[in-house]
């Protein structure tokens, strides 16, 4: 008979954590869930209370008969999977099927896999959480409904296969709006006139920016206005009228959240949200170290929490002033936000001695980027402010004003490891401005006027769109990463370069949801339904409760649309070219793998053909057409309309004109 058996959700932790229980103690794992809906139908019994209609996964019987023999010959069964709300479903999962006395069944929670953490969770073994399974089964329960009941109409109006869900369809619709406010955006011109100054004393020269006229903020919008400004100051007499010093400090960014550190990852590294969650699982779950053994290197990276144990935060400090000295830590604590749910803390390394370059060699290339980013960003989260020596001169030209601004980095703190990335372009750091004097003259080398004009917002990537969706409340950490590798996966969107884009078939799908399905594909809903479920976890709300009120509404907007839609054709796109087989025109149509040429006789004309694109460059070789097309994994190339019989240019590098 065993004393304890522990069950986890993956071998690779069962590894881990074996070595720090000693005794008469099994490890074993269940690999991920062990119960879940049927995928044939709605499996949820909306008659019976939403009763849900778990059946045991297909391919999993062995591991469940195995599981249950394991449990009826231990003392003791510790359910250690994951300590969040899908972890903790899983073991209510397992504790419903091991067919064991439920006394004899405890659940323990680790946020980091240590010797430390393991041990003190074993001896401090509690109930399982009904409020966070119920958290977990209400999202379950809500996105099945949705997604069964509104996938159909997809079925009928779009093409079969299509599925809508409740945050996907979200995410989906946000890029959609976001190419339509870029395909809308009309540019409007502005002007700046910047100069060249050299102070004669120094013999440095710095830049100065036109700001306005006799103090007063002025905006150019176009050239009439740019040479009313240079006629009035040629010749001017540049005078310096005020001069500001003083001293910047740049703090640095917090420990790591899973949203933090997928959009770093991603542009910091270039991994998309899908290799970054796979990477931190191993990390987490545990990497074999040379003379430690197997190790979990980094906490729990399902988190929306920037706090810090005291254990960690004591452990930083010893390090940070052991390699930097003194003046390079500051005790820092973080405000979590309001919205995050704080069960556990940031993403942060395990150990602090372990060095990423220490165990670079017990890590693949991207175990140890990634390991790097979050050892080196926590690390820096407890270390000193930076600080710049700042001034800032007001020059009169005149009566026109222009202004410099210069930085001098004093004190390099925090950023000696670890400055945050930026979306799009990234900061300059203003040079030091020469020591002036008020009412001193400095000669003009040069006037450049520039023009400008505004552009649209960016596409989203996947950085810029996690933060999106974290900003508007829709989703939670354990939800970024499969939203948006489930719309990558259905071609609701594409990336082109890092962009996010929506295909034909997203904006067809989306036009049609949000037509027809309002008051459930719109951000506020799912924001608050978000909320809803953070009461359930804390069991302030009912989950069958909170279905049935929204099951009600719902059902009736489905039978609305559905008998709204039935004698609704969609208006298929005719296209240019004749069917070679019946002389019809094709239409357009969307399938697996995006838009196509259909003959609208069908059934009895069958004929379709691919759209082929091509650019406006001819082949370098021969001069012929160059056709985009998209390899296995989605990624363009460029072929030649004339490869393989006489020519045989292929590239994955757009030809230039």
């Amino acid at each position: 008979m065993t004393d304890k058996l522990i069950i986890v959700e993956s071998p690779a932790k069962a590894n881990t954590i074996k070595k720090f229980l000693g005794g008469n103690t099994k490890v074993v794992a269940s690999m991920g869930h062990i119960r879940d809906l049927p995928k044939s139908k709605l499996g949820i019994d909306v008659k019976n209370n939403f009763e849900p209609e778990y059946i045991n996964i297909r391919g999993k019987g062995d591991l469940i008969k195995e599981l249950k023999k394991d449990a009826k010959s231990a003392k003791k069964v510790y359910l250690a999977t994951d300590p969040d709300r899908e972890g903790e479903a899983i073991a209510w999962h397992l504790a419903q099927i091991l067919d064991v006395d439920k006394e004899k069944i405890t659940r323990v929670t680790f946020n980091e896999i240590t010797k430390n953490a393991v041990q003190k969770a074993i001896k401090q073994p509690r109930d399982i959480d009904i409020n966070l399974v119920d958290a977990q089964q209400a999202r379950r329960v809500l996105d099945r409904i949705v997604g069964y009941k509104i996938s159909p109409v997809l079925w009928k109006k779009v093409r079969r296969g299509l599925s809508a869900g409740r945050v996907q369809s979200v995410a989906v619709k946000l890029i959609v709006d976001r190419e339509e406010e870029i395909e809308n955006f009309k540019p409007e011109e502005y002007w700046n006139i910047y100069v060249k100054l050299l102070d004669e004393k120094s013999k440095k020269t710095f830049e100065a920016k036109y700001f306005g006229e006799e103090g007063k903020k002025i905006e150019i919008h176009n050239e009439e206005e740019v040479n009313k400004i240079l006629k009035e100051i040629k010749n001017a007499q540049y005078v310096v009228q005020e001069i500001k010093k003083g001293e910047k400090k740049r703090t640095p960014a917090p420990p790591f959240t899973t949203s933090t550190m997928q959009q770093e990852a991603s542009r910091k590294l270039g991994f998309t949200l899908k290799k970054t969650m796979s990477i931190a699982q191993v990390l987490y779950e545990g990497i074999k170290i040379p003379e430690k053994g197997t190790v979990g290197l980094i906490t729990y990276m399902r988190t929306d929490s920037t706090r810090i144990s005291e254990e960690a935060r004591a452990s930083a400090k010893q390090h940070i002033v052991e390699k930097y000295g003194e003046n390079y830590y500051e005790n820092r604590y973080y405000k979590t936000n309001k919205e995050a749910q704080d069960a556990h803390e940031g993403i942060r390394p395990t150990y602090a001695e372990l060095e990423p370059e220490k165990i670079k060699d017990s890590l693949t290339p991207d175990q140890y980027k990634l390991y790097r980013l979050i050892y080196n960003r926590f690390m820096a989260s407890q270390m000193s402010s930076a600080v710049y020596d700042t001034m800032s001169v007001t020059i009169d030209a005149n009566k026109h004003t222009f202004k410099a601004n210069g930085q001098n980095l004093k004190f390099k703190g925090f950023m000696t490891l670890y400055v945050e990335g930026t979306d799009g372009k990234e900061e300059q750091e203003d040079e030091m401005i020469p020591e002036l004097e008020v009412n001193q003259k400095i000669k003009a080398q040069k006037i450049e006027p520039k023009q400008s004009f505004t552009e649209p917002p960016p596409r989203y990537t996947e950085a810029s769109l996690v933060k999106a969706l974290e900003e508007k409340g829709i989703g939670r950490p354990s939800t970024y990463s499969p939203t948006i590798t489930t719309i990558l996966e259905r071609r609701y969107i594409e990336k082109e370069q890092k962009q996010l884009v929506p295909t034909e078939l997203g904006k067809v799908v989306n036009k049609l949801l949000i037509e027809n399905f309002t008051d459930i594909i719109n951000v506020e809903f799912t924001a608050n339904i978000e909320n809803q479920f953070d009461d359930i976890a804390e069991g302030k709300e009912n989950w069958r409760k909170m279905i049935k009120v929204f099951y009600g509404p719902f059902e009736n907007t489905v039978e609305k649309v559905e008998k709204e839609l039935e004698h609704v054709e969609l208006v298929e796109e005719v296209s240019d070219v004749p069917c070679e087989k019946c002389g019809r025109m094709m239409v357009y149509k969307y399938g697996k793998y995006g838009k196509f040429l259909a003959c609208p006789g069908y059934p009895e004309c069958k004929n379709t053909k691919p759209i082929i694109e091509t650019i406006d460059v001819p082949c370098p070789k021969c001069g012929g057409k160059i056709q985009v097309r998209r390899a296995k994994n989605k990624k363009k190339y460029y072929i030649c309309e004339n490869n393989p019989k006489s020519c045989d240019y292929i590239s994955w590098n757009k030809p230039n004109k």
